[in-house]
């Protein structure tokens, strides 16, 4: 493998990026209009224009992004996250066009993203499901059969799709009369956002936490478990905060969930990295929820209590590597090293609902110093799109205990500076100093418990400050700033180009 097409945008392909330099890789972006002067399209020893901003028209393009391929001579194709992350479609076009796809076969990305499929596959594996019904068969009795389920169950329940993810069709049902008219909106919302529009149910488990493991597998069977990760902070079902190790598991329960892991990752012929989620009890049982059959947003907390780079060892996988020849031990549970902590900088306003506010990056300037690290898509004088995902950047700080941790993440976030869109910096900074999340008190509900009424610190303070900042020498003109110009942050540049050069002949201009 020499060369990799990196068929995503943002954050995630910057880091995916990187990790192909630090490996020697070559490296293919494609960019959409909005797109072709974003921090991802810089980076790139070559870029591609796939097309319009809207997602169909570009990074959900299948055709197009295996023409770029193609033209651009790659070797493989890195999906990262969202998108054709998890398309089976998408994998088994990348096989089909000689290629390889650094994640999954298409066939375990079809069964595990069938959340159906991968509860029987659990069951199977003696894992513990979430009580729940799966419909036998679709037609019209299935309402009455859902209904009839949910009042063995008991309210409240989940309505899920059995396609979906992200959070899109679901529902929560509290009442027995609400349940109908649930089920059919949540049906088109599974229809239209996956193309199919079954549904099944799961009993609503009362102060659950949202526990994950990473694992990595190679071609030859051999499955590693890298620990637990904390994901318990969310809105709408979609995570805001996560922490490794989980501060309500212990060494003995992270074998436990390790084991399974592992077991279902072993019944699923799974190969490259994925993400075995579970829902969490107060007194440490565990329920098999859903395998994410590709990298995790999360993952750099993972890295940075473990020490393993989770992207480079995706590539090394896909380039046929063995996990032994990499260093990682299959099996049991890699003991954590410190505590990680990550937040998600997103261009939302959480005080309407997370509304996302995009706009123009006028000022930036990220917090830097040990234990901080900052996976960012965004530079100064760049649009913030409203045609994508509003997550901007992840802040993720290390630190030996979690207290510490946390201090270093709130100290962090105060120094995080965006002007020119909204952002929920002043948000995720009271999450961390709540006395709940200190204490660890960190349930799937902790938001709604703690955070429905939040508002934004008055705008006079937050303009006051930001006027201070920008007074200080740390803002001075870009040209005149300590590491804050072009290329990585004064790292000499790989031999194989200058990725901020536009006149080294590799990059490729719009496509007819």
């Amino acid at each position: 493998m020499r060369r990799v097409l990196v068929a995503n945008r943002g954050e995630i392909a910057v880091r995916i990026i990187r990790a192909c330099r630090e490996l020697g890789l070559e490296t293919v972006a494609v960019a959409s209009e909005v797109d072709m002067d974003a921090p991802h399209a810089r980076l790139a020893d070559r870029l591609v224009h796939l097309g319009a901003a809207e997602p169909s028209e570009s990074y959900l393009h299948q055709g197009r992004l295996i023409d770029a391929a193609r033209e651009a001579g790659v070797d493989a194709v890195h999906p990262g996250y969202g998108f054709l992350a998890e398309s089976a479609a998408f994998a088994d076009a990348v096989a089909g066009a000689g290629l390889r796809f650094v994640g999954p076969p298409a066939a375990v990305i079809a069964t595990l993203g069938d959340k159906t499929a991968a509860r029987a596959l659990a069951e199977g594996a003696g894992i513990p499901v979430v009580p729940g019904f799966v419909p036998a068969a679709r037609g019209a009795g299935e309402p009455d059969a859902l209904a009839a389920a949910a009042g063995r169950l008991g309210y409240p329940v989940m309505i899920k799709a059995a396609a979906g993810g992200g959070g899109r069709g679901m529902r929560l049902v509290e009442h027995a009369d609400d349940l109908r008219a649930a089920l059919a909106s949540a049906g088109r919302e599974a229809r239209s956002a996956f193309g199919d529009g079954r549904l099944f149910l799961e009993r609503r488990l009362p102060d659950v936490r949202h526990v994950e493991v990473q694992i990595l597998a190679d071609a030859d069977g051999a499955v590693a478990a890298l620990g637990e990760r904390e994901c318990s902070v969310q809105r709408r079902h979609q995570k805001l905060v996560e922490e490794a190790p989980s501060p309500r598991v212990d060494a003995a329960l992270r074998e436990r969930l390790a084991a399974a892991a592992v077991a279902i990752a072993r019944a699923a012929g799974y190969v490259n990295a994925g993400t075995v989620e579970f829902l969490m009890a107060p007194g440490g049982g565990f329920y098999f929820l859903e395998v994410n059959t590709r990298l995790q947003v999360e993952h750099p907390v993972t890295e940075m209590v473990t020490g393993l780079d989770v992207v480079k060892a995706q590539l090394r996988i896909a380039a046929g590597r063995p996990l032994a020849g990499a260093g990682i031990p299959a099996g049991a549970a890699i003991e954590p090293r410190g505590h990680a902590i990550e937040c998600r900088v997103c261009a939302e306003d959480p005080a309407e609902g997370f509304r996302p506010t995009p706009g123009t990056i006028a000022l930036l300037d990220e917090p830097a110093g040990p234990g901080v690290r900052v996976d960012s898509g965004i530079r100064e004088g760049w649009r913030v799109p409203a045609a994508y995902d509003s997550l901007l950047a992840k802040l993720v700080v290390w630190d030996r205990t979690r207290d510490d941790a946390a201090a270093r993440m709130e100290a962090a976030l105060a120094r995080y500076v965006i002007l020119g869109c909204g952002t929920n910096l002043t948000f995720l900074r009271d999450v961390v100093r709540h006395d709940a999340f200190r204490r660890g008190e960190t349930t799937t509900d902790f938001l709604e418990r703690h955070f429905g009424g939040w508002r934004a610190r008055p705008a006079a303070e937050v303009v006051a400050a930001a006027a201070v900042l920008v007074a200080s020498p740390a803002f001075a003109p870009p040209g005149a700033r300590l590491g804050r110009g072009g290329g990585e942050s004064g790292a000499e540049t790989p031999a194989v180009s200058d990725p901020w050069d536009d006149t080294s002949g590799w990059r490729m201009g719009a496509r007819g």
